[in-house]
């Protein structure tokens, strides 16, 4: 609020209300005291007491007086005008709540330092006279009961009373009254209480002169106490920001490599270190068994790479890759080893699987790194196993938009603009139906080597081999379980003697014989024995007659394949069996074999029949008739084997018509049917070999093949 006022004799003074009364509002304390003299020469101190203030308060107040041209007034002139501007300031008149407070700001700086208006014009200087009477004699009367607001600004920084006074133009500041309490805190969180010294802190304690001592050594540790605890503290936040730090670091690192966070940022870190080779010198084609078609077409490629002259001046090249196609096991890895140790040439090995990542342009610049450095140590081989992996056919994936890349710089490197003279790409797979057209043409791969299961030949070879890298009976018939291992791998004959190795070991012995080979055959091809399993005479009985029906059934029919064993030992699902070994691997059957096939799973079935009646027959024989029925139906639809429907194959029943398919039906019935009743024919006039074996089989569990011929011959068996 504002107050002009203007005489005649003089220019206008604009002043705000509440300097004035900022002003007057000391005084009205100090007048009539008789130390106000006694107070300008007084020293200021450090901390200075209330009446010390009150001296500086009044004596600041005198000097604004003299800037208003108001210090010719007598003291009791003085008086006079501030009962009269602050009639209701007295406390034993009013209450101290009848004053309010407004934390108000002006329109400028100057205003809020200095208290005062620029005056009416814009270019107008504010007046400090003291030639004149003082224009608040005007006003008196009219201020004589006017309830005031008492303006406070606390944004102003608060300091030292004593600093004020030094000040011509700083106002008194009273912290109590104007500055707000937030404030004082902000101002004052910093400044602490003052330090007390350790002399005075002992008088102010009042502590006896004997503890002082032990009062000054209890302050000292713990001082030290307090120091190393601030220590520790500072060290753990600098552990912590450094935790913190490295784990921001890695965040914005894992960010980068996600591609559907950051692209710019992507790295490849690890992508572009070199390739290096292996060397293959251990390893040759003497190390490799059972393929000799696969050694003898690889051969070729190693002799290219010893001494590519003796093609090139006829004009051939070199060729540039190799697939290897084949079953699981069958030794391709070990066969491209081979081809490198036998040129002794640089080996880079890698899998299809290591291309396909998830990142854009990640299995292309492995391509590139590996063709690059194989380019480099040229003549070398470069093996890619599992290649349906990266080189299968290119398809659009929206899932996947970028997948088609590596396959794409894969054909380029192996057939493109830049040459790759003395490098040897070696594929393998067992899916070649995946592999894109393009890549399986010639030029690319040249060359494509079919690696088969091994015949009796190559798994005899192969399980001579792995037996003598253990100690075996100089006894052990090779092609003996060569011959009931139809179908095996490389690697499955190597797992069958580590397995029969580990059962010798288990029982104790110097060696591995014919009867660890013989339980590994078994538990390989029908799972382990299950000895715990707790079944009851009736159910070994009908297992025994069950099985011996089968092994009655092949030992007299003439095109059936020879037995190898007979046992009533629970293994897998089944509870016994009865293994066959053919005398060679069959790459073809006649209309006769397939018969006694037939005739042999129905062996079991019709024992079963004969012995405990109709009405006792299990579901044992259901395996058997899976068997018999699938040789029936093939010999009908795909053999052509049958009289009334002729040679023709019905690949696909459900698209003939209902008469063809009764047709089928029919004829695999007579067919079943028909051996049946031989199996039964056969048994009935073999009754008494029949119950001989069921008792040799309830005797000793398992037979071997010479141990049913001597049952069958009637000869007793020696006691194991």
């Amino acid at each position: 609020m504002m107050f002009s006022l203007s005489m005649s004799v003089q220019p206008q003074v604009t002043l705000p209300l509440s300097h004035l009364i900022n002003i007057l509002h000391p005084l009205k304390s100090s007048v009539g005291s008789s130390s106000s003299a006694t107070c300008k020469s007084r020293k200021h101190k450090e901390h200075v007491p209330d009446s010390d203030l009150q001296c500086t308060e009044y004596a600041l107040s005198m000097w604004n007086l003299w800037e208003l041209g108001l210090s010719d007034l007598g003291k009791q002139q003085l008086d006079e005008l501030v009962n009269h501007v602050l009639p209701r300031l007295n406390p034993q008149e009013v209450s101290p709540s009848a004053w309010r407070t407004s934390h108000l700001s002006s329109h400028s700086f100057f205003h809020n330092k200095h208290g005062f208006s620029m005056g009416p014009g814009p270019l107008m200087t504010p007046v400090f006279s003291n030639k004149h009477l003082s224009p608040l004699q005007t006003v008196c009367t009219e201020l004589k009961h006017w309830p005031v607001m008492f303006q406070s600004r606390g944004f102003k920084t608060l300091r030292s009373k004593t600093r004020r006074v030094q000040s011509a133009f700083e106002r008194p500041v009273d912290s109590e009254t104007i500055t707000p309490s937030f404030i004082k805190g902000f101002l004052t969180r910093d400044k602490g209480m003052d330090a007390e010294s350790l002399n005075g802190l002992l008088k102010n304690k009042n502590i006896p002169d004997g503890q002082q001592e032990a009062f000054k050594r209890g302050f000292a540790e713990g001082f030290l106490k307090a120091q190393a605890l601030t220590q520790r503290t500072q060290d753990s936040l600098r552990r912590t920001r450094l935790i913190l730090l490295v784990l921001l670091l890695v965040g914005l690192y894992g960010i980068s490599k996600t591609p559907f966070i950051s692209v710019r940022f992507r790295t490849t870190t690890g992508l572009d270190s070199a390739v290096d080779p292996v060397q293959m010198k251990n390893v040759t084609f003497e190390h490799v068994k059972g393929v000799e078609e696969a050694k003898n077409e690889l051969q070729e490629v190693v002799e290219f790479l010893k001494n590519p002259q003796k093609f090139t001046v006829l004009g051939g090249k070199l060729p540039k890759g190799v697939l290897l196609v084949g079953p699981p096991g069958t030794g391709k890895t070990l066969l491209a080893r081979a081809v490198a140790g036998e040129a002794d040439v640089p080996f880079y090995y890698a899998s299809g699987s290591e291309f396909d990542e998830m990142f854009v342009g990640v299995g292309a610049s492995r391509i590139r790194n590996l063709f690059r450095e194989a380019k480099a140590n040229a003549p070398c081989v470069i093996f890619i196993d599992e290649l349906d992996s990266v080189g299968g056919k290119r398809i659009e994936s929206p899932m996947h938009p970028y997948s088609r890349q590596t396959i794409n710089q894969l054909l380029a490197e192996m057939d493109g603009f830049k040459p790759n003279e003395g490098v040897i790409i070696i594929g393998a797979t067992n899916f070649p139906e995946a592999l894109d057209n393009a890549l399986i043409r010639p030029g690319r791969f040249d060359m494509q080597v079919t690696v088969p299961k091994p015949d009796v030949k190559g798994r005899t070879e192969i399980l001579n081999w792995y037996l003598k890298k253990i100690k075996v009976d100089p006894a052990i018939e090779a092609n003996v379980i060569a011959r009931g291992t139809v179908g095996f791998s490389g690697a499955d004959l190597e797992n069958l003697v580590n397995q029969a190795a580990l059962k010798a070991a288990v029982d104790g012995k110097d060696m591995v014989t014919m009867k660890e080979l013989e339980f590994a055959k078994d538990k390989i091809l029908m799972g382990p024995e299950r000895r715990s399993a707790e079944i009851d005479n009736k159910n070994k009985l009908i297992t025994a007659f069950h099985e011996s029906g089968h092994a009655i059934v092949a030992y007299y029919t003439k095109d059936a394949m020879p037995i190898n064993k007979a046992t009533i030992m629970p293994r897998g699902p089944s509870l016994g069996h009865v293994s066959m070994l053919p005398e060679n691997d069959r790459w073809s059957e006649t209309r006769s074999q397939l018969l006694a096939q037939m005739d042999v799973s129905m062996g079991g079935r019709v024992a079963e029949e004969i012995i405990f009646g109709h009405e006792n027959i299990t579901t044992g024989a259901s395996s058997d008739f899976d068997s018999a029925t699938k040789i029936a139906k093939m010999m009908v639809t795909r053999y052509g084997m049958c009289e009334k429907l002729g040679v023709m194959t019905y690949s696909d029943l459900t698209r003939q018509s209902p008469e063809t398919q009764a047709a089928v039906e029919h004829e695999v019935r007579v067919l079943l049917k028909d051996s049946y009743e031989r199996a039964k024919a056969l048994l009935k006039s073999h009754a008494k070999e029949h119950k001989n074996l069921a008792d040799a089989l309830l005797m000793y569990e398992t037979l071997d093949a010479k141990e049913i011929q001597l049952v069958v011959e009637g000869k007793t068996l020696e006691t194991r």
